[in-house]
């Protein structure tokens, strides 16, 4: 089976099956991606994370399709019903939902009208009628025989009805039948949204989907949520409109025999089957599957925005000064030290006038002056541009020349409250810890935002309506990739963010801890060897993704494995070098010869990696750090002006566009069209979460508290309004606004989805 497993997978994932095979082989001893894909690369053919973890989700969906598969066949060896016909079938099917339909005339029923028809006698009438091949006799005829009030069947019509439902439900069941309908459906079923029964009068932000048609395939993640999102809350009824008469010409001509004696009778059948039975299970899985698909692009982009913000340039070890900014509470004040220990903390009021606003200005100072504050954090929260300008002005009255950086806080009151939190400040407010929280955001954005559930950063689409089980499982996954990237510092690194360390778990990450704090600094990676529960085959996936800044062997601060020391001395006695000396020589590093050093287990691809790391030991892969700012001039909504432009920072990518922040409290959209002078199908390919862009307000709604933003260039503005004024545009009537005339058609369209489904979609 491991071989046929392998052929398929490979197909599915574009790989070659030797790279597949030995993937799961590395997978199933209990490595993890991150090991797998930096430290195997010569086993895996080089696959990168993303192949990696595309192999294991099929190989996980193929295990629990075997399963399911052997639980069909026994259940249905048992009732003696498994032809060797039926079997083949069974075996060859690589869809879960084509296994059902299998196995659907196999399973047991809850009582339903044709039960209660074959409990009176009815299945050989049945029978009989679908097998006729003259007219006589006739229905009535055959029928007349089971006429009984003892068996509730008074007359012909009574007998007929009953065989209906009998033959209906056997329609039903054959998988080939549903498989037509799953297909016609999709390729040209209509998904409708209307206005529920008493709401049409009701403003909602779903009016756009009072009266809304859109081929089903062609559904975009976003709308798809949208509507589903307007139907829980019972403003939106939903539906899919199938081909019905297509459907039905299809399942007669592939059900019915030409020959049948009763064709007619057996159409109106049919008809009941498909209206009764069939299309009403087909939409719900249908649905199911739409949903589905449309869970899994919102979650590759929170997966996205989430992976750039924890890569976000970190300001590296600096001592920071962490605002927690407020109007009438106060400002919460938080004094970090370079490796992220907290110092001292403050409250001020510098927004509510009198003597607490002149104190405001001193405590400031003070705490700036008094622990060497390199730079200042200020959370983009509510009075957040307020306490900007005010640290701004105070430093420049001060003569002190520091940089004021906006901060994200989104999660960071979650964080405030939580077990980490209380765990590390036990005595100190939650306002206190949010600052503190804001401070170590600057210094490094993945170490502080592991902390927090990715869920609450605020950076998806439509995270509540997606599954939450897939979601997490994916921001997970993201957050383990983003950390071993990166790679974490032993001796100074959180719990929190070890556990995310590849081969670790919560408990080896607080065994870590705990000995660190008993026995002081790690001195070297072979010394978590004797932390307890940490055995050879945690190091071997654990130890090349840990740093140690002060280690005595130079390599335990690089990204070069344990397993590659010997190899690496061996470069350097060849070099005539000690290995301190060998690792500084840039010039040695880069001569050396590495088709010399591979062997079976060690090929060019490590041997490239680790000549690279040599180069730049310890290197943070993360962009620079780099300092914005917003217009001091612009701090409310009412301070804009349409043509105005502006820096913003880019806070969310979702499939329509963009939001940026602009410091006036409130986020802007720059719409998919608006992204670019040229056309632009995913906006991940033009912006990321945390990347600083400058803008162009196109307008603003103060009451909806609405901002429109472009990135377009004036000139391609202006070249795009002359064109359209070029074309005569004929007037036409009002009509309903299906997805061909909507302003932008986003992608992101299920029919790829439902395709990886397993779904055949014309032309896909």
């Amino acid at each position: 089976m491991i071989d046929q497993l392998t052929e398929i997978i490979a197909e599915e994932v574009s790989c070659q099956p030797k790279q597949v095979e030995q993937t799961i082989a590395l997978l199933s001893a209990g490595g993890t991606v991150p090991f797998i894909a930096r430290y195997r690369k010569e086993v895996t053919g080089e696959l990168d994370e993303v192949a990696i973890r595309a192999i294991e989700q099929r190989m996980l969906y193929y295990r629990d399709l075997e399963e399911r598969r052997q639980t069909i066949l026994k259940t249905i060896e048992e009732q003696g019903k498994l032809t060797p016909e039926l079997k083949s079938r069974i075996l060859k099917t690589r869809q879960k939902n084509e296994l059902e339909d299998l196995y659907l005339p196999y399973k047991t029923k809850r009582r339903t009208k044709a039960s209660v028809a074959r409990e009176r006698g009815l299945e050989s009438l049945a029978a009989q009628i679908q097998a006729a091949t003259t007219v006589t006799p006739s229905l009535d005829e055959l029928a007349t025989g089971f006429v009984s009030a003892e068996q509730e069947l008074p007359d012909i019509a009574a007998v007929l009805a009953g065989a209906g439902h009998i033959l209906a439900e056997d329609f039903a069941d054959q998988a080939v039948g549903r498989a037509l309908v799953r297909r016609k459906t999709l390729e040209q079923g209509i998904f409708c949204s209307t206005v529920a029964r008493g709401k049409a009068s009701e403003v909602s932000k779903f009016e756009m989907y009072y009266d809304f048609r859109e081929p089903l395939k062609d559904v975009p993640s976003h709308r798809m949520l949208a509507m589903r999102r307007g139907e829980k809350e019972e403003l939106l009824r939903l539906k899919i409109e199938a081909p019905e008469d297509d459907i039905l010409a299809g399942l007669i001509s592939l059900l019915i025999p030409a020959a049948a004696a009763h064709r007619l009778w057996l159409v109106e059948v049919m008809r009941d089957s498909y209206q009764r039975l069939i299309a009403s299970a087909i939409e719900v899985e249908l649905r199911l599957e739409a949903k589905k698909a449309a869970d899994e692009a919102a979650i590759k982009v929170f997966a996205d925005n989430l992976r750039h913000l924890l890569l976000a340039a970190p300001a590296g070890s600096r001592r920071v000064l962490g605002i927690d900014p407020g109007l009438r509470t106060g400002s919460k004040l938080a004094v970090v030290d370079a490796t992220g220990r907290f110092l001292a903390h403050t409250t001020i009021y510098p927004h509510t006038g009198g003597n607490r606003a002149e104190a405001a200005l001193g405590d400031f100072l003070q705490l700036v002056r008094q622990h060497q504050v390199d730079m200042i954090a200020v959370g983009n929260g509510t009075a957040g541009r307020e306490m900007e300008q005010f640290a701004r002005q105070a430093l420049k009255d001060a003569g002190l020349k520091l940089p004021v950086v906006m901060v994200s806080e989104s999660g960071a009151s979650i964080y405030s409250a939580s077990d980490i939190a209380r765990e590390e400040f036990p005595d100190l407010d939650l306002t206190v810890r949010g600052a503190i929280s804001i401070a170590r955001r600057l210094q490094d954005p993945l170490a502080e935002l592991v902390k927090v559930d990715p869920k609450s950063i605020g950076v998806g689409q439509y995270q509540h309506d997606v599954s939450q089980t897939l979601l997490k499982k994916a921001l997970n996954e993201v957050v383990e990739s983003c950390v071993n990237f990166v790679g974490v510092e032993l001796n100074t690194a959180s719990w929190a963010l070890l556990s995310f360390v590849s081969g670790l778990s919560e408990a080896q990450a607080r065994a870590i801890v705990t000995r660190r704090d008993e026995q002081g600094p790690f001195g070297s990676r072979a010394e978590l060897l004797k932390v307890p529960r940490f055995g050879a085959r945690t190091f071997e996936l654990a130890a090349g993704f840990l740093r140690i800044r002060t280690a005595q062997n130079p390599l335990d601060n690089s990204a070069v494995h344990p397993e590659r020391y010997p190899l690496i001395e061996r470069m350097a006695a060849d070099a005539g070098l000690a290995l301190s000396t060998f690792i500084t020589d840039r010039q040695g590093v880069e001569r050396i010869e590495l088709n010399r050093y591979t062997d079976t287990e060690v090929g060019l691809p490590t041997l490239t990696d680790i000549q690279q790391e040599l180069l730049k030991p310890g290197r943070d892969p993360r962009e620079t750090f780099t300092l914005s700012s917003f217009r001091e001039d612009v701090t409310e909504m009412s301070d804009l002006k349409e043509g105005m432009r502006l820096n913003g920072l880019v806070t969310n990518v979702a499939a329509f566009g963009a939001f940026v922040d602009i410091g006036v409290h409130q986020d802007g959209l720059v719409h998919v069209s608006q992204l670019a002078d040229r056309f632009v199908r995913d906006p991940a390919t033009i912006v990321k979460v945390g990347q600083q862009v400058q803008v162009r307000v196109v307008s603003f709604d103060l009451q909806r508290r609405r901002i429109g933003l472009s990135m377009r260039s004036e000139d391609a503005k202006t070249a795009q309004e002359a064109e359209v004024g070029k074309r005569e545009v004929p007037a036409r009537p009002a009509q309903k606004k299906t997805a061909g005339q909507s302003s932008a058609k986003v992608t992101t369209d299920l029919g790829a989805a439902f395709s990886r489904a397993g779904f055949k979609v014309k032309g896909k």
